[in-house]
């Protein structure tokens, strides 16, 4: 059941998944911009594609709505640098968007079925050329999920990985067979 009751002053239905991500990652520690840049594009890449400038204009709009606190920091000779902290108003944020995250039964879209609908505007040869290519791609891209690096206790990055490792290796399952009935016709 999920439990409807906003954080006081934020409209939990203008978020999405990627700000429950931002919101998150500051759940484990305060950071600055490059970190959590660093931690989307070399740790989680493989579960959700964001890239740096949205990661900023959610950060702005987090700290508008005061769920995210920014502070300068002056290192040394080093040029300044924002360091993002949740807020309490953020912890709620992160938690109902955590609830409603969790509790979401959407089926995943793919933009390739499309493309299956008007395969008959094709050649054979031509339509199965393409699936065949889709199929490399998929495996390419189960292979880059076996590279994920192992996270520490608090993140369960594995499980996202996880879940997204069975959906291509469910959609790869599709491909062969389909191939295969297509190269039976």
């Amino acid at each position: 059941m999920t439990m409807q009751t906003a954080p006081a002053g934020i409209d939990v239905s203008q978020w999405d998944e990627r700000a429950l991500l931002l919101l998150g990652v500051l759940m484990v520690e305060n950071q600055h911009g490059y970190q959590i840049n660093d931690f989307i594009e070399n740790r989680i890449c493989r579960v959700i594609a964001m890239k740096k400038p949205t990661a900023y204009a959610l950060l702005e709009r987090l700290e508008k709505n005061q769920a995210v606190s920014v502070q300068v920091q002056q290192e040394g000779s080093r040029p300044p640098r924002k360091v993002f902290a949740i807020t309490s108003l953020g912890r709620d944020l992160f938690h109902q968007l955590l609830r409603i995250n969790l509790e979401q039964s959407t089926l995943p879209g793919f933009a390739g079925d499309i493309g299956l609908m008007f395969l008959n505007y094709l050649s054979p040869e031509e339509a199965i050329l393409g699936l065949k290519e889709r199929r490399s791609r998929l495996e390419a891209s189960l292979e880059s999920m076996d590279q994920v690096p192992p996270h520490g206790p608090i993140l369960r990055i594995d499980l996202a990985v996880e879940h997204r490792r069975a959906m291509t290796q469910a959609e790869l399952t599709w491909l062969h067979d389909t191939i295969a009935r297509l190269e039976s016709i």
